[in-house]
């Protein structure tokens, strides 16, 4: 009989000296940049556009700080190629950034009418009150993509120099000092060897490098691990699987569940968005602490399409778009004890800015982004770039909104690994509390290490959209013959490859008897394998899916 496990023990290590090059050579090929955002979302963006705000202000005042170059780097082909979320946006990041702008000139598609939240059965449903965290009164629906696209061109516009197709898989350092990153190479064939269109990557310097790469960052990691910054908590994640789709007529408010179709020992729901009068949203978020090694997040949101909560509006629809994604779901006490060093700034997803219980990170990421501005900025002024002068960005944090709207609900998410009963009264007292109850004193571990109990008995048949016809609808532009950018770890066990294959919403893994199958083209750089099993990197710069409404 098949044993339980633990995905970590059969998980590859990073290997530091491929992600982290000390003392590279200075040449005259390098591009260099004064700042650079490693990562055009949200927080790229906003940090981008906000730092040339300064430069632009401080100029017209007589000020010393001259021309400054701000790169922006994109692994995806295009802006918004690679951005999934929800997404309900709170708008005040935005109000910020563009003090002149009103709501009505930002790229929402309309403002929240009002929330509905159930308790899903397998045909019925109860409403609930929603909690007080989930309340979107006064926020907005968006397309994050539709978003990102418009930033971009705010940013071009001030002169921001924005590279697309520019994945960043080196971080550079001089002795203890940040001072860029290197680009992965193009035109790889799939056994590593130089094809036809190969170009080596490109080595881009700065003297300040902001990580806004999202959601379980390579260089974030790797720059943690090497200067041993810890926290409090390990990061744990979620994975959410989205798709879009056109509708006869799209409901008025904006709906959250929970309950069916997860089994009672996973933690989740799903959401369904008006995107429009005849579009909407709608997905299932899974958290990747769920104990069965057979739980498919793709093959459940599926199912779940067939409840009548659902059904009712997507009957005589069309699909158009698919795609999942990772989510950072660990909190404050998850964030690393320290944002900065010599030359470097952490901000947005990569550092784990996301309230769960109010399902919100986009407006944390922008403000985090202002914030590594305003200390970049700082640090031009002072022609300083250590980390003295940038811990200046952890201040800005802690004494802001984010922060303090993040401890209010500092352990609530980790209080649902007790299940959900006791969970939800635990999430209650923390709310009447501010996040006092229960305490900080209380130890969890990464997903990885949770036990997963392997299962024979299928938790969902297929049905729905298969992951092939998925990849497909996610717009993947990645190369059939493109090196493996996912490393296995050894003498993987039939029970840990058939973890594999279900964990993976695009069907990266097959099982073929025992042995496991990659197919690495596949992969729409969700994350979830780089939490609980083989090791993600980038790849070459356009690979992966490219989003248009997500």
């Amino acid at each position: 009989m098949a044993k339980n496990f633990r995905p970590l023990d059969y998980q590859a290590k990073l290997d530091l000296s491929k992600i982290i090059v000390k003392n590279p050579p200075r040449h005259d090929d390098q591009v260099p940049m004064d700042v650079l955002f490693v990562g055009a979302g949200p927080a790229g963006l906003a940090g981008a556009i906000e730092l040339a705000k300064l430069v632009k202000e401080d100029n017209e005042k007589g000020g010393n700080i001259g021309d400054v170059e701000i790169g922006v780097l994109e692994k995806a082909e295009s802006l918004g190629g690679h951005n999934l979320s929800g997404a309900v946006i709170n708008p005040r990041a935005l109000k910020e950034l563009f003090p002149s702008l009103n709501e009505k000139d930002f790229p929402f598609r309309g403002q929240v009418k009002g929330d509905r939240f159930y308790k899903l059965g397998e045909q019925g449903m109860m409403r609930m009150p929603a909690p007080p965290t989930m309340n979107n009164h006064g926020n907005y629906v968006a397309s994050i993509c539709e978003v990102v696209r418009w930033m971009g061109e705010k940013a071009e516009e001030m002169g921001v120099n924005i590279f697309t197709s520019f994945p960043a898989d080196t971080l550079m350092m001089e002795n203890d000092h940040v001072i860029g990153v290197r680009t992965a190479p193009m035109g790889l064939n799939r056994d590593g060897s130089q094809g036809e269109q190969f170009m080596p990557g490109t080595e881009v310097t700065a003297n300040v490098t902001v990580l806004t790469e999202g959601t379980r960052g390579l260089l974030t990691q790797a720059y943690l691990q090497e200067s041993k910054i810890s926290s409090k908590y390990p990061q744990i994640y979620a994975l959410g699987v989205k798709e879009v789709w056109k509708v006869k007529k799209a409901p008025e408010y904006v709906t959250h569940t929970l309950g069916w179709p997860l089994p009672d020992s996973a933690f989740g729901g799903s959401w369904m968005y008006p995107m429009g009068e005849d579009m909407i949203s709608l997905g299932l978020v899974v958290g990747l602490d769920y104990k069965e090694h057979n739980l498919d997040v793709h093959k459940l949101l599926q199912k779940m399409k067939q409840h009548p909560l659902f059904s009712e509006y997507l009957e005589g629809g069309e699909c158009l778009e698919w795609g999942a994604k990772t989510i950072p779901e660990g909190g404050l006490n998850a964030l690393p004890e320290t944002l900065h060093g010599n030359g470097l700034l952490i901000a947005g997803d990569c550092a784990g800015f996301v309230n769960v219980p109010a399902l919100k990170g986009i407006h944390y990421a922008m403000q985090t982004g202002i914030y590594a501005a305003r200390t970049a900025f700082k640090a031009l002024k002072e022609k300083n770039y250590n980390a003295g002068i940038l811990s200046h960005y952890d201040k800005l944090v802690k004494e802001s909104y984010v922060w303090s709207d993040l401890k209010k609900v500092r352990n609530m998410r980790q209080a649902f690994k007790a299940g959900f009963v006791a969970g939800g009264i635990k999430a209650g007292l923390m709310t009447l509390t501010g996040g006092a109850f229960p305490g900080d004193s209380q130890g969890y571990e990464e997903d990885a290490a949770e036990e997963k109990t392997v299962n024979s008995t299928a938790l969902v048949e297929d049905t729905g959209l298969s992951k092939v016809d998925a990849v497909y609808m996610s717009s993947n532009k990645t190369r059939d013959d493109i090196p493996s950018h996912l490393t296995i770890g050894t003498d993987i066990p039939p029970e840990v490859a058939e973890f594999y294959v279900n964990m993976c919403p695009a069907g990266v893994y097959e099982k073929q008897g025992d042995k496991l199958v990659v197919n690495a083209p596949n992969c729409i750089d969700c994350k979830a394998t780089d939490v609980l099993g083989p090791r993600w990197q980038p790849r070459e710069g356009g690979a992966g899916p490219s989003y248009r409404l997500m």
